[in-house]
């Protein structure tokens, strides 16, 4: 039947134009997830392949929630081999009622929409909703063993490719319990370069437990793949025994903090809808304020629902106790100015949560809002009323910052402040404090990951962060239109104020400095080249006065004895090795795998601290600077940007065959 599909289909496919249902595909079992992957873990990138870890992960944390399970082991392998175990109640193996001849195991792994999360029967909350995740790894997982301890037998499966390649075998008698998956991303999908992180693994595990107290993770790692990872151990037992509060104190560490103790709870919905833990910290260094949330331990960075409760409730809350202390300025307050100091975590237990999408990043439960807010105003009430001086304190703190907003944005005259205001800067940028130009810098930093770091590290009157996302656009081979279409040059023009092209002030550049941050390896430096690009083809006259640097990260750090210190690059790590490490007998060595994940204190102190760091001024050769910043160039810089960045791919081409000899320690 289906071959006979192919042919009319193709014979269909003859007639120009013709369409007819023989060109009506229907995509069987796990095909559609093979077809369109992005649909259900997001993309096939590197981000999207640890979409599976998380997927099997959370099955592992639905039965310890469930409270049937209180111990999982996560491993990684070389060969990109992932395994988690538990210790739950087991997959079942029994044959399935609706399909007959087949366990229940192998319609979860090969059957979509399979699971025993819809009836609420075996799991009170899961983060699973669907029934897809565990079909999906096996769909896009070249090799997947599933082995079941259960009423004290051993059973095991093999899959590939969304399909059995075994029966299920029973292995023998076993004193465990649980269920155990190892898998190995297909290639076919995500390519063959794509590779676990440690990192972002053993940080997943370390959320895992801080999300759930009664939970206990067994972390592994063969020490092959631990070589530019920032410390991640071989093996750790993760245990927080006061869940998220244990992480709020980790992450306000060192800090100066308004309240003598933070606002923390653990909390039942009313008539068992289920269940909230929340940690709220405020402090002096906090100036964009911190927001992690999630919903059956799943992750929802985009917030949602249960974010909206909660800022209502600490914005309701906080103004009933100004009334109760007959404080009349607190109805300036608004949810931003209380959450704007804030670290803030929250994790919510319900049935049946609607997110947006298959990949969860924001939940859309609109009773998670009712729940939250009604649940956690009282309670914030009651911890404000306890400690009246320290409430008072936090209070008169707010809306002092909420003043001076208020007059920031009604200042007219022609100001730092005012010129933001008139130039509606973007709401990415974090400014600096600063009123004049002298002694400020903008950092423009790859992603929000690497603009959240910086923005811990920086110093909040003199430097600023402008987070980029992604690469940006090559405008030596962009029309002006697409230029001018582009939001984040868009951003980048808003935030320098000095304008483009003819219209270019060098007097109206808001900053003293405007410095590229960008990662130590091939791709930052592509990201540099880009920017540099821009700046010389639409501001030229900004790398003439000088004000155009770049960063200078490091790309390792090297430790023995209580000793660190920072390698730039390969050549100044073999140089430090033959100096100050040469009577070392053992070195660590670790790489940095970007900004984004190096933490804020290393950050400031290598890349960012005015005395300590190391900047490159990116200049022009002396033959080309002249009064018409704009003028023509016939040759030099000019011609060398149109060939290695314009739209002939043949000239970038000859040029690497002409100096592919003189390269050497290729970063590939």
């Amino acid at each position: 039947m289906r071959e006979s599909l192919k042919k009319t289909s193709a014979s269909a496919g003859s007639r120009k134009g013709d369409y007819s249902a023989a060109d009506i595909e229907v995509l069987e079992g796990l095909e559609p997830v093979r077809k369109r992957p992005g649909m259900y873990i997001g993309g096939t990138d590197e981000r999207a392949m640890h979409h599976l870890v998380s997927e099997i992960l959370d099955n592992a944390m639905d039965e310890a929630v469930a409270g049937h399970a209180t111990r999982i082991e996560i491993s990684l392998k070389p060969g990109n081999e992932v395994t988690i175990r538990d210790n739950g109640r087991g997959i079942p193996v029994d044959n399935h009622p609706k399909f007959p001849g087949k366990s229940a195991m192998e319609v979860i792994f090969t059957t979509l929409h399979s699971g025993g999360k819809f009836s609420g029967k075996v799991y009170n909350t899961s983060g699973g909703l669907h029934g897809v995740g565990s079909s999906v790894v096996n769909a896009l997982t070249s090799e997947l063993i599933v082995q079941v301890a259960r009423e004290k037998q051993l059973y095991q499966q093999t899959y590939s490719k969304g399909h059995a390649t075994s029966k299920l075998k029973k292995l023998g008698a076993t004193k465990e319990r649980g269920t155990t998956v190892t898998f190995v991303p297909d290639i076919e999908i995500f390519g063959d370069k794509a590779r676990f992180s440690p990192l972002t693994v053993y940080k997943l595990a370390r959320s895992k437990a801080y999300l759930y107290r009664g939970v206990e993770i067994q972390w592994n790692c063969d020490e092959s793949l631990l070589k530019d990872t920032g410390g991640v151990p071989v093996e750790e037992i993760i245990k927080f025994p006061n869940g998220i509060l244990d992480y709020l104190y980790s992450l306000v560490e060192g800090k100066t903090s308004l309240t003598p103790r933070p606002f923390y709870g653990s909390l039942d919905f009313p008539d068992g809808e289920g269940r909230c833990e929340f940690a709220v910290a405020w402090t002096e260094e906090e100036e964009q304020g911190f927001l992690s949330s999630y919903c059956n331990t799943i992750p929802t960075p985009e917030g949602g629902t249960h974010v909206l409760g909660l800022r209502s409730a600490l914005s309701r809350g906080l103004k009933s106790y100004a009334d109760l202390i007959n404080n009349k300025k607190a109805g300036i307050l608004t949810p931003d100015d209380i959450f704007g100091s804030a670290t803030v975590l929250l994790s919510i237990f319900v049935r049946d949560p609607q997110f947006q999408g298959q990949t969860k990043e924001k939940l859309t439960s609109p009773q998670a809002t009712r729940l939250i807010e009604g649940t956690v105003k009282d309670n914030f009430e009651h911890w404000l009323t306890g400690d009246n001086n320290a409430s008072k304190y936090l209070l008169d703190y707010l809306i002092q910052v909420a003043e001076e907003r208020r007059r920031a944005k009604d200042q007219q005259e022609m100001s730092r402040k005012s010129a933001t205001r008139k130039l509606r800067l973007p709401g990415k940028l974090a400014d600096c404090s600063r009123k004049s130009s002298d002694g400020t810098e903008i950092f423009i930093v790859e992603g929000d990951s690497a603009g959240g770091s910086a923005k811990q590290a920086r110093n909040r009157e003199t430097q600023a962060i402008l987070p980029l996302r992604g690469k940006v656009l090559n405008v030596a081979s962009a029309t002006s239109d697409k230029i001018r279409g582009n939001q984040e040059i868009a951003d980048l023009i808003q935030a320098l104020g000095c304008g483009t092209g003819k219209d270019f002030n060098i007097d109206k550049l808001r900053y003293e400095r405007v410095i590229i941050m960008t990662d130590a390896d091939v791709d930052g430096a592509h990201i540099a080249s880009l920017l540099i690009t821009l700046f010389y083809q639409e501001m030229r006259p900004l790398i003439e006065h000088g004000a155009l640097y770049l960063a200078l990260p490091p790309l390792y750090r090297l430790t023995a004895g209580g000793e660190s210190v920072y390698a730039r690059d390969d050549a100044h790590k073999d140089e430090l090795m033959k100096t100050v490490f040469k009577s070392k007998k053992k070195v660590d060595i670790s790489r940095f795998k970007g900004l984004g994940e190096m933490p804020a204190a290393q950050l400031k102190e290598t890349t960012m601290d005015m005395n300590k760091r190391g900047l490159l001024r990116v200049v022009l050769p002396e033959s080309e600077r002249s009064d018409d910043a704009f003028k023509k160039a016939e040759g030099g810089t000019a011609q060398l940007i149109e060939r290695l960045m314009g739209k002939n791919p043949e000239a970038r081409f000859e040029f690497i065959q002409e100096n592919a000899k003189f390269a050497q320690d290729i970063d590939i």
